[in-house]
C-alpha cells in the first residue's frame, strides 16, 4: 500500500448551527483559504491520491467554485451529498452518516477529518504515515492535549482518549467541557479533566473494512432513532464499538501542534492570527 491508495475524506455537511450559519467554507487564511484548504494541501503533499467531500445539494457549487478557485481544475476530488443519502431529514444524521454518504467514492484506507478544523501542519501526513505503517488493516486516531482545543467562547464537546501503549482502549464522549477558575471542567460525564488528557478531534486514518462495518451499525442506529429529529450517527461512537467489539484495533498518535477551528463566531479572528503565518 502507498499514500496514493488513500483516500482524503472532509467532512462538510454539517449545518454550523452554533457558528450560527455554515462554516465550511469561511475564509480563515490570508487569501481566502477555508479550513479544508489546509487539509487538502496537507493530504496531497503526503501522497494522497484521491479527495472526496462529503456536503450538501444546496452548497454544492459555491465547493466547486471555491476549490477549483484554490486548487486548480486538476484536483481528484469527488463531491458527493449527504442529505441525498437518506432518509431525509433537515438536520444531518451526523458524522457516521457523513462518511457512509461517501464510502462508495473510497476504495481503500481513507483518512477522515472536519472541513472546519486544522490540525497542524503534519496532522495529515501523521495520520497517513501511521495507517501506512499498519499496513491499512488498523485504525489511527490523532490525539491532541485537551487543554489546546478549547474555545474561549464556548463550551466544547471532546472524545476523551484513555490509552495503553499507544492504543485506544476507550473513548469516551464528554460535553459541556470549559475552562473556568484555572480548572478545566465537563458537564456530561461531570468532573475535571486534566489539561493534557488526549482527545480526538475527529481526524482519523480508517481500514476499508472499518468504513464497510459502518453500514451495518447505521442500520441498526436508525431502526431505533428514525423518528428523533436530533438523533445524530456519530463516527467516534461507531468506531469504538467496534473497537469494543474486538473487530479493530486503533492507534493513538499524539502530536504537540495546536489545533485550530472556531466554535462560534468569536473564536473566527483568533483563528485567522493563527493561521497567517502557517
Amino acid at each position: 500500500m502507498t499514500p496514493s491508495d488513500i483516500t482524503l475524506l472532509v467532512m462538510a455537511g454539517g449545518m454550523g448551527s452554533r457558528f450560527g450559519g455554515d462554516k465550511q467554507l469561511v475564509d480563515v487564511g490570508p487569501n481566502g483559504e477555508a479550513f479544508l484548504d489546509y487539509a487538502i494541501r496537507d493530504a496531497l503533499a503526503a501522497g494522497i491520491g484521491r479527495i472526496v467531500v462529503v456536503a450538501r445539494t444546496d452548497l454544492d457549487a459555491l465547493f466547486r467554485e471555491h476549490l477549483e478557485r484554490q486548487h486548480g481544475p486538476g484536483l481528484p476530488l469527488t463531491i458527493v451529498h449527504q442529505d441525498t443519502h437518506g432518509p431525509d431529514r433537515r438536520k444531518p444524521w451526523g458524522t457516521g452518516h457523513a462518511v457512509l454518504s461517501g464510502a462508495s467514492a473510497c476504495p481503500g484506507p481513507v483518512v477522515v477529518l472536519n472541513a472546519d478544523d486544522h490540525y497542524g501542519p503534519t496532522g495529515v501526513r501523521r495520520t497517513v504515515e501511521a495507517l501506512l505503517a499498519g499496513g491499512g488493516s488498523r485504525g489511527v486516531i490523532l490525539a491532541f492535549g485537551l487543554g489546546r482545543t478549547l474555545s474561549s467562547a464556548a463550551s466544547v464537546s471532546r472524545g476523551i482518549c484513555r490509552v495503553a501503549e499507544g492504543i485506544l482502549v476507550e473513548l469516551v464522549e464528554t460535553h459541556g467541557i470549559r475552562r473556568e477558575d484555572g480548572r478545566i471542567i465537563a458537564d456530561d460525564p461531570s468532573g475535571q479533566l486534566p489539561d493534557d488528557v488526549p482527545v480526538s478531534m475527529n481526524l482519523w486514518g480508517l481500514p476499508e473494512a472499518a468504513i464497510a462495518r459502518l453500514a451495518g451499525q447505521w442500520a441498526a442506529f436508525h431502526a431505533v432513532h428514525s423518528d428523533d429529529p436530533s438523533a445524530e450517527f456519530l463516527l467516534p461512537e461507531a468506531l469504538d464499538q467496534q473497537r469494543a467489539d474486538g473487530l479493530l484495533r486503533i492507534d493513538v498518535v499524539g502530536t504537540d501542534e495546536p489545533w485550530i477551528g472556531v466554535t462560534s463566531r468569536e473564536d473566527l479572528e483568533a483563528a485567522r492570527a493563527s493561521l497567517a503565518g502557517i
